[in-house]
């Protein structure tokens, strides 16, 4: 922050605006001190505080029975029965992760990490949703691959596994990659805590690394602006990207988790976006108590640190801890033992005469560098109710393309110039190359791995959390090209992917977050897609009654005043009563086995990844998503997967999404190395091959199950029709496909290895 420019003023050159400047003395009743002004510029920032998003998010469903901690804390608890609960978060490190790819994806898994543990949960897995631009440009190469090795390296070393995801590559991230990452956890329900600084007198104690100049700003320099550039300038932002360690990591997680089960914590917080500002604010605004700080005990790692820099500084693998004082032996014996430092920087305080808690902070000579009201800080940050305009183009957009109408007309078959087996090969890539250098198999709880089927399935259980026999479901999942068209139906659609996802593995949904990256809030049509894309997904939870836990806003991803295509990310977590067997996975079907399509045929292409990638027309009306014809698909999904299915001889299920019946059936053939034959007019058109409607699943059963799968369709109100059958070593659909499963099999494989071979090219 001392280097920034005199000629502008420093509240401008902090990211705050003349009227936040003017809240602020209003709230002071003066000019604030240099420290208080970086510290209400990072907490008012638009990643710490939501100003921008504050005011619709309030219209997502956050209740239900089970759930424990919703939205507000570090991290969403559900309970899950026999004293267990999880605790579930997802977050975005989508601008460090530009300017450096390899940190900036590290860091974000150590912090949602930090985010989980701090509530008393042992994580036990990772997910990551990543998106990059078109994999032909370099620099989307080279991001791509430090992406991936960042994950890799922070996850694989910290003792975590990295368990699913999503991989998505578009023109509309070349400038502006999204990284996000979503993890779980397991804790006994009689462990959870929550991140307040209860007691007056009682101690703040800074536990793990030393503090530096890394992350200094991070979040109000990086993630709440937009980049100039897609490529260039990074080397004056690079100093905002944390840097991890992954060891140091591991060691807090097992000093924070026995200081829990010691009872020797009253609150604990993750220091993460604002660092030592947020987590003192916080925990003491959410107890209505004040705190006094004093900066010139926090450890240090450079010298002469300023109280600007070690109250902002986002230096990873640091939590902040209240503790009794008659605990605080004990605390620090126990932080020993795991080698992970322990500091008291700070005493909670009782109000002042007005009744509000402050946050009072003293440089080394004692004297007073802030004095301001915590909840200022965290909890009464600007909230805007922006513009929303929706765009101009919007009903051309909702249009069908004159391609789209050619290629749902059979009659015109002999128009159709395109080769639609190269066609679907070009749009397939097989994730494993990205999964492979995960550790998926860590706590041996993965029954399911990455890729392996719908979604991933772990055992309910960890460290301190017996196996009781139940399951969990995991998904992470987002469709950018639904979401442009229509951000409303398209996020209620990417809603009804992730509830059908974990459905397909026998799961019934218990709860979700959300990562939701837009462009710039200053633009009202970016506005209008999220205030819609968030009504979207209200309704979709409302109706499933899956309840949203937590998530993230992640806005300014821009470059050079191009906004990236609206991409809400759901993430649903499942709960399988019993997981007496592993549930089906896509290369569980066999040779003769039949092929029965739930749900109904659809040749509507809006939207869907055949019209805009290969096409180049990405508008048309999406498919509408019925919500009880879906609750229905879902329900004998879910039934198909567990017993009723194994007694059917149901070998693989597979929803019908991204790409449409084609990229379903490959996907299938390429899993289990069997073909498919597709009998003739049950796909008659590229529109039937490619549509990606909802509510449909392909089921793979044994031959002598096919009428009575069709009969419990019809008994679930569920359309259901025999359209071929798995044999031999072909794709073949025909007059559409035809295509060797070996060839297709080998193109996904190397199309993102081939990627990583030119990095540097």
């Amino acid at each position: 922050m001392s280097s920034m420019g005199s000629d502008t003023a420093l509240h401008l050159q902090l990211g705050l605006t003349d009227d936040e400047l003017g809240m602020i003395v209003r709230v002071l009743g003066r000019e604030p001190t240099h420290l208080e002004l970086a510290m209400y510029s990072v907490m008012w920032s638009e990643h710490c505080s939501y100003k921008s998003s504050r005011i619709h998010l309030r219209r997502l469903p956050s209740e239900g029975k089970n759930v424990l901690v919703g939205p507000g804390e570090n991290a969403g608890v559900v309970d899950v029965g026999d004293g267990t609960a999880i605790a579930l978060r997802i977050e975005s490190h989508n601008h460090p992760s530009a300017v450096e790819p390899y940190q900036g994806a590290a860091t974000g898994v150590g912090g949602i990490l930090r985010d989980v543990f701090t509530m008393g949960a042992r994580p036990i897995a990772l997910m990551d949703p990543l998106f990059f631009g078109d994999l032909e440009d370099p620099r989307s190469r080279f991001l791509f691959d430090g992406v991936v090795r960042g994950i890799a390296g922070y996850g694989n070393s910290v003792g975590v596994p990295t368990v699913g995801g999503q991989l998505t590559f578009s023109s509309t991230y070349r400038g502006n990659p999204l990284v996000n990452v979503f993890c779980l956890g397991v804790l006994p329900v009689d462990r959870l805590v929550l991140g307040r600084a209860s007691g007056v007198g009682n101690l703040a104690v800074l536990l793990g690394s030393l503090t530096g100049r890394d992350g200094i700003g991070g979040v109000s320099v990086l993630a709440s602006a937009g980049f100039s550039g897609a490529e260039g300038g990074e080397d004056s932002k690079r100093p905002s990207v944390q840097v991890g360690d992954p060891f140091e990591e591991k060691r807090l997680i097992e000093a924070s988790l026995d200081l829990l089960d010691q009872g020797l914590v009253v609150g604990i917080q993750d220091l993460g976006g604002a660092g030592l500002s947020c987590a003192t604010s916080e925990t003491a605004a959410r107890a209505g108590l004040g705190m006094t700080v004093d900066a010139s005990a926090v450890p240090q790692r450079e010298m002469a640190m300023s109280p600007v820099e070690i109250m902002t500084s986002e230096s990873q693998e640091r939590m902040l801890a209240i503790v009794r004082p008659d605990s605080l032996d004990a605390v620090l014996a126990t932080c020993a033992k795991y080698e992970v430092r322990a500091t008291v920087v700070g005493e909670v305080t009782a109000p002042d005469a007005s009744g509000t808690g402050r946050l009072v902070v003293r440089d080394g000579t004692g004297a007073v560098v802030a004095d301001v009201p915590a909840s200022s800080l965290s909890e009464d940050a600007p909230l805007y109710r922006r513009p929303l305009e929706a765009p101009h183009d919007l009903a051309e957009r909702s249009a069908p393309g004159p391609s789209a109408v050619l290629a749902g007309d059979p009659s015109r078959r002999a128009e159709w110039a395109w080769d639609l087996s190269a066609q679907l090969t070009e749009m397939s890539y097989d994730p494993e190359f990205v999964s492979g250098q995960y550790d998926h198999q860590l706590f041996l709880n993965t029954v399911i791995g990455p890729g392996e089927a719908d979604a991933t399935v772990l055992r309910l259980a960890g460290p301190g959390v017996p196996w009781t026999g139940k399951g969990l479901a995991l998904t992470t999942d987002a469709n950018p090209g639904w979401c442009a068209v229509d951000p409303r139906l398209g996020a209620a659609l990417t809603v009804g992917e992730a509830v059908l996802n974990v459905a397909c593995t026998g799961a019934r949904p218990v709860a979700a977050v959300d990562c939701l990256n837009f462009g710039n809030p200053e633009h009202p049509v970016v506005m209008w897609q999220l205030s819609e894309a968030i009504d979207g997904m209200a309704e979709a939870c409302a109706e499933f009654e899956v309840p949203i836990v937590g998530g993230n806003v992640s806005l300014y991803n821009e470059s050079d005043g191009a906004d990236i295509d609206p991409t809400p990310v759901v993430g649903v977590v499942g709960l399988i009563d019993r997981l007496d067997e592993r549930p089906p996975r896509h290369a569980g079907m066999r040779d003769g086995d039949a092929l029965v399509l739930l749900g109904r045929r659809s040749a509507l292409l809006g939207g869907s990844r055949w019209c805009r990638d290969v096409l180049g027309e990405p508008g048309g009306a999406l498919a509408e998503i019925d919500y009880e014809a879906h609750l229905d698909a879902c329900e004998i999904a879910r039934s198909l997967a567990g017993v009723a299915g194994r007694g059917l001889g149901v070998s693989a299920l597979h929803d019908v999404a991204d790409g449409g019946l084609g990229l379903c059936l490959a996907e299938l053939a390429a899993a289990s190395g069997i073909g498919v034959s597709v009998t003739d007019g049950a796909i008659a058109s590229p529109a039937e091959l490619f549509s990606e409607a909802p509510s449909r699943v392909v089921v793979a059963v044994a031959a002598s199950g096919v009428d009575r799968l069709l009969g419990m369709a019809a008994g679930s109100g569920v359309p259901a029709a025999p359209i071929g059958h798995a044999s031999g070593d072909r794709i073949v659909v025909p007059g559409l496909v035809d295509l060797p499963v070996g060839r297709f099999s080998h193109a996904r494989r190397a199309r993102l290895a081939d990627a990583a071979a030119h990095t540097h090219d």
